[in-house]
C-alpha cells in the first residue's frame, strides 16, 4: 500500500486561510448557482482530491517540493500552470488513465466539480432531486454545451424578465418622492392576460423611468393578531425589531405610534446616532410576547400559535425600501404616508392566480411543510402554516407562477425554433434554478437584514421560520431577490464551471447505500456526508423542490413526479421520524452511515482511499461516524482540520465541530482482527499522539487545530481493528474511547508545555491544566467560544454552565457571547477567598496561583498567611473530576 500525500502532510494552515477567504467571493462561484448548506470550499476539496491521489513524499526535499505544489494549486485564482502541472502529476501516478473519484453525497458538488478540473473521471451521486438538478448545472452541462451556454442562459432570461415584467409589472408600481403614485406617467401597467398567445413576439420595451421616480426593491410587513382584551380589541402588531438601516453615521428605524386606533402607525426616524433615534427600535415583541401598544396586554407565543392555526393572523404593511435612478443609498417611507393604490389588492391577485392556472395547468404549491424537523426547520407549521402556498403572500405567489408560465413557454420556443433538445433542456433548468433563487428570499417567512439594507432567504440560514416580522422582494426590481442579478449569478457560475475542461461528470441519483456501480471501480472516494441532525437538507429543500416541480416536472419527469423529496432513506438523525425519539435517530443514523461505508468499501479499489469531511460539534455525532466507518471495515489513518467558514458569518448554521471541517482518512482494514486495549490500543494510541504532537506542532499548528488533527490521528489505534475489548471482554466503545484520545492529546500537550513528566501533570486539577494549555495557544486573545470549548472538552471540565468556568463572581474564563478571553491575576486576584478552601474542597491551582501573584504586587505582607491557609499541595482528586486524576475507561 503506496501512502498518499494526505496521509503525509497538508499545509492546513495556507489552506485554511485560503479556504475561509473563499467564502465572501460571489462572482463565479458555484455556490451562487443555488443554495445548497454546508458547502465546501472549492479549495479544501481540490486539496483533499489532489492529495488523495499522489504519492507521499519520502525526503526532506520531496516534502518541501509537495508543499510548493500544492500551495500554489490549493488557490481560488488557480493557474493554469499549476492545474496543468498538478493534472501531470495525478496521471503519472496512476500509471495509466486518469483515475475515477466518486463523491457518494455530493450535495452542492463542489468535490467532483474540483476532480473534474484536476483531470478525473468524476462520478456523483446523490438521492436528493434538488442537488441532482444542481449537480448536472455544474458537472454536466457547462462541460457538454461549452461558452456558448452562457450565452443562451442570459438570451433567454431577458426574454423571460421582460414577459413577466409586462405582465405583473403593475403589482410593483413606481412612485415619486411624496409616495404617490406614477401610475399616470406610463410606470408600471395595467394587469393583462395571454400578453403573447404568439410566444416569438417581441415584449415592449420599457420606458425609462423619470429621475425622481423611486423604485421599490421590498416591502416590509409585520403580523398581526387582536387584542386578547375584550375591551380593546386593537390590532396588534408583531414585529419583533424596526430596524431599517444600520450603518456608522446612518441610522434608520420605524417609530411606533397609537395615534390612529384601532392600529398602530409606523413612522421613519433618522438619526447620525444609534441614540439620536431617541427609541429602542428592537424594543418590540420579545422572547415571543408582543405588548398591545393601546392597552399593555400580553399576547403569548401559544396565544399567537393559536391564532395563526385558527387562521386569525393578518398583516399590516410597515414601510416601503426605494431606490432612485442613478443614485446609490436606500430611500424608506412609510406605509402610512403610501397611496393606497401603491400597495397590493390581494383579492384581485387571488383571482389573476385562478386565471392564470386555469389556461397554464400550473397549481399553488399545496405541499404540506414540515411539522417539525431538526434546526427549528418547521417552526412555521406550528402557526398555521401547513402549506407552501401559506409562507407566499398572495402577489409572491403570482410573481413565480408568471416565472414559471414564461419559463416554460421559453423551452417550447426554443424547440420551436429547432435548438438541440438537450441544449433547450440546459438551458430551462438553469431557468428553472434561477426561479428558485428568486423564490430563497421571495416568501414570507425571510429576514431583513439592516446593517446590509437587504432580505435574508430564511432557508439559507438552515430554518423555515414563522418571522413575526418579514420584508417581501420585488423580483423586478433592483434590490436582493430579483430576477435579474439571480441570472447574472447564474451566467458567472455557467462560466466558471465550463473552465473545468471538456470531460462531464457521471451523474447519478440513486441511494448512497446501495448504489448500481461495479465493484473495485474507484482510485479514490472523497465525500461530505450529512452532520447527523444538523442539517436537515430534504425538509429544506422542499421549499425549493416545488417550485422546480411546476417549472421543470415535465423535462425531469423521473426526478420531480413524487410530491416531496425522499425522506426515509435519507442519512440523517431525525428524531422526528421516530416520534421524537433521539436514540432511535441516532442507531438509524449510524445503520445508515455504516451501510453506505460498506458500500464504499466494495466501489474502491484494493489500496485506494477514503477520504470523509466531516464537521460537527458533538461527541456523539463524532462516535456515530467513527463507529460506522470501522464497522464497515476500514481504519482511519489520518486527519486534518481545515477552516472552511467566514469569519463574521450571518448565517445561523453552525455546521462545523469548531469552525473547521476534519478531512478524515480512511482505508480498508485487512481482515476482522480483535484488539486488546490495554496491550496494544493504548500503547499505539500514546505514540501516535506523541509523534503527531511533535510534528504538528513544530509546524505551528496550536490551539484547537492542534488538538482536532491529533484526536483525528489517535483514532488510528482503534480503528485498526474491527473489535476493542477491555481486560473483562467487554467491547470498547467508540464514545469512550474518543473522550480517551482527547484525554490523551492534552496531556502530551501539557507535557510538553508544563515541562513535567505525565505522573506530574496528572497532579494538577483539570481547571488549572485547561487554563495553562489555553493560555499557552492564545496568549491574551480572544477566541470563539468554540474553539476554546473544544480544549476545554479535551481537558474535561466545563467551559459554560451553571457551576463551569465562566461562572462565578470571579470567573477563571470570561464570556461575551460567542467570545471568550482568559483572565489573568490583575483581574480575579484581589478576591480574598480565591485560592483558599471552600467547603472541604481544594480549590484550583490556578486560583491560589492568581490570588498569590496579585498580593505579591498588592499586599506582600499576606503572602506567608495566605499561603499557610490556602496549603497548595498539588494531588489529584479521588473522583477524577475537578481534580488532576486522569479518568480511565475502566481498566485501572
Amino acid at each position: 500500500m503506496h501512502r498518499r500525500l494526505i496521509e503525509d502532510y497538508l499545509p492546513i494552515r495556507e489552506i485554511s486561510a485560503e479556504a475561509s477567504r473563499e467564502k465572501s467571493i460571489r462572482k463565479g462561484h458555484i455556490s451562487t448557482l443555488h443554495l445548497w448548506w454546508a458547502r465546501r470550499p472549492l479549495v479544501a476539496a481540490r486539496a483533499a482530491v489532489y492529495a488523495a491521489l499522489v504519492p507521499a513524499p519520502t525526503t526532506p526535499d520531496e516534502r518541501a517540493q509537495a508543499e510548493q505544489e500544492l500551495l500554489a494549486l490549493c488557490r481560488w485564482q488557480v493557474s493554469d500552470d499549476a492545474l496543468r502541472d498538478a493534472r501531470a502529476r495525478i496521471l503519472a501516478a496512476s500509471d495509466g488513465p486518469p483515475p475515477k473519484v466518486l463523491d457518494m453525497f455530493a450535495g452542492g458538488g463542489a468535490i467532483p466539480l474540483e476532480a473534474l478540473r484536476l483531470g478525473c473521471e468524476a462520478y456523483a451521486v446523490d438521492l436528493n432531486p434538488v442537488a441532482h438538478l444542481i449537480q448536472l448545472c455544474t458537472l454536466v452541462y457547462p462541460q457538454q454545451y461549452g461558452a456558448a451556454l452562457a450565452a443562451e442562459v442570459e438570451r433567454w432570461g431577458r426574454w423571460v424578465l421582460e414577459r413577466v415584467r409586462v405582465e405583473i409589472g403593475d403589482l410593483y408600481p413606481a412612485m415619486g418622492a411624496s409616495g404617490g403614485t406614477l401610475r399616470e406617467t406610463g410606470v408600471g401597467a395595467e394587469p393583462q392576460l395571454n400578453l403573447f398567445p404568439d410566444a416569438a413576439a417581441p415584449a415592449p420595451t420599457p420606458q425609462p423611468p423619470p429621475p425622481d421616480t423611486l423604485t421599490p426593491v421590498a416591502y416590509l410587513w409585520t403580523r398581526t393578531v387582536r387584542c386578547p382584551n375584550p375591551a380593546c380589541g386593537a390590532t396588534v402588531p408583531l414585529a419583533r425589531q424596526t430596524w431599517l438601516a444600520k450603518k456608522k453615521g446612518r441610522f434608520v428605524a420605524l417609530k411606533m405610534t397609537t395615534a390612529a386606533p384601532p392600529q398602530v402607525r409606523f413612522e421613519v426616524v433618522t438619526a447620525t446616532t444609534e441614540e439620536g433615534l431617541g427609541f429602542d427600535p428592537a424594543g418590540f415583541s420579545q422572547r415571543g410576547n408582543a405588548l398591545c401598544p393601546f392597552c399593555g396586554s400580553t399576547v403569548g407565543t401559544a396565544s399567537v400559535k393559536a391564532e395563526g392555526q385558527a387562521g386569525r393572523i393578518g398583516v399590516q404593511p410597515m414601510a416601503v425600501v426605494c431606490t432612485r435612478p442613478g443614485k446609490t443609498g436606500k430611500v424608506y417611507l412609510s406605509a402610512a404616508d403610501l397611496d393606497p393604490a401603491l400597495l397590493p389588492d390581494d383579492t384581485a391577485i387571488r383571482v389573476r392566480i385562478e386565471t392564470l392556472c386555469a389556461e397554464t395547468g400550473l397549481t399553488v404549491p399545496d405541499e404540506p411543510t414540515p411539522v417539525q424537523v431538526t434546526g427549528g426547520g418547521g417552526s412555521c407549521h406550528r402557526y398555521g402554516m401547513t402549506r407552501f402556498v401559506d409562507i407566499f403572500t398572495p402577489r409572491q405567489l403570482l410573481a413565480l407562477l408568471t416565472f414559471c408560465k414564461w419559463v416554460r413557454k421559453a423551452y417550447e420556443e426554443m424547440r420551436e425554433q429547432r435548438y438541440d433538445e438537450g441544449l433547450a433542456k440546459a438551458v430551462a433548468t438553469y431557468l428553472g434554478v434561477g426561479l428558485d433563487k428568486v423564490a430563497s428570499r421571495g416568501s414570507a417567512c425571510g429576514i431583513w437584514h439592516s446593517i446590509g439594507e437587504k432580505l435574508e432567504s430564511p432557508v439559507a440560514r438552515g430554518t423555515l421560520p414563522f418571522t413575526w416580522d418579514f420584508p417581501e422582494s420585488n423580483p423586478l426590481g433592483s434590490g436582493s431577490g430579483n430576477w435579474d442579478d439571480s441570472l447574472l449569478y447564474t451566467i458567472d457560475a455557467v462560466k466558471a464551471t465550463h473552465q473545468t475542461g471538456s470531460k462531464s461528470a457521471h451523474v447519478f441519483r440513486m441511494n448512497a447505500q446501495h448504489t448500481s456501480l461495479p465493484d473495485e471501480t474507484f482510485d479514490a472516494i472523497i465525500t461530505d456526508p450529512p452532520y447527523y441532525d444538523n442539517i436537515p437538507y430534504s425538509h429544506l429543500s422542499d421549499y425549493f423542490y416545488v417550485w422546480l416541480k411546476r417549472v421543470l416536472g415535465d423535462l425531469y419527469p423521473e426526478h420531480l413526479a413524487s410530491e416531496l423529496t425522499p425522506k426515509k432513506q435519507e442519512s440523517v438523525a431525525e428524531p422526528a421520524r421516530f416520534g421524537g425519539d433521539k436514540n432511535k435517530a441516532r442507531e438509524q443514523y449510524e445503520y445508515m452511515m455504516h451501510n453506505a461505508f460498506s458500500e464504499a468499501y466494495r466501489l474502491l479499489k484494493p489500496g485506494a482511499p477514503l477520504v470523509v469531511v466531516y464537521a460537527h460539534k458533538t461527541t456523539l455525532g463524532w462516535s456515530t461516524l467513527i463507529d460506522a466507518l470501522r464497522q464497515a471495515g476500514f481504519i482511519v489513518t489520518e486527519a486534518w482540520p481545515l477552516d472552511t467558514e467566514m469569519k463574521a458569518r450571518i448565517i445561523a448554521i453552525d455546521a462545523a465541530f469548531l469552525a473547521s471541517s476534519i478531512f478524515i482518512v480512511a482505508r480498508k482494514r485487512e481482515g476482522s482482527p480483535v484488539g486488546n486495549y490495554v496491550a496494544q490500543v493504548r500503547p499505539s494510541l500514546y505514540e501516535i499522539v506523541r509523534e503527531r504532537v511533535a510534528t504538528l506542532h513544530g509546524a505551528g499548528v496550536s490551539g484547537a487545530d492542534l488538538v482536532i488533527a491529533c484526536v483525528g490521528a489517535g483514532l488510528r489505534a482503534y480503528t485498526q481493528f474491527a473489535r476493542v475489548e477491555l481486560p473483562n471482554g467487554e467491547e470498547l466503545a467508540a464514545s469512550t474511547f474518543l473522550d480517551e484520545v482527547q484525554r490523551t492529546v492534552m496531556e502530551v500537550i501539557l507535557t510538553a508545555v508544563i515541562g513535567l513528566a505525565e505522573s506530574g501533570v496528572n497532579t494538577v486539577d483539570k481547571a488549572s491544566q485547561y487554563y495553562i494549555l489555553a493560555r499557552f495557544q492564545y496568549g491574551t486573545a480572544v477566541v470563539d467560544f468554540d474553539e476554546a470549548n473544544v480544549l476545554a472538552r479535551g481537558v474535561g471540565v466545563e467551559l459554560d454552565g451553571p457551576k463551569a468556568l465562566t461562572s462565578g463572581s470571579v470567573p477563571l474564563v470570561k464570556k461575551t457571547k460567542t467570545k471568550v478571553e482568559w483572565n489573568d491575576y490583575r483581574v480575579r486576584g484581589a478576591a480574598e477567598r480565591l485560592g483558599l478552601p471552600d467547603d472541604g474542597s481544594d480549590p484550583p491551582l490556578i486560583d491560589v496561583l492568581h490570588r498569590l501573584l496579585w498580593l505579591n504586587d498588592q499586599q506582600p505582607s499576606k503572602v506567608a498567611s495566605f499561603l499557610g491557609e490556602a496549603r497548595p499541595d498539588p494531588r489529584p482528586a479521588a473522583d477524577g473530576g475537578g481534580g488532576a486524576g486522569r479518568p480511565g475507561v475502566g481498566v485501572g
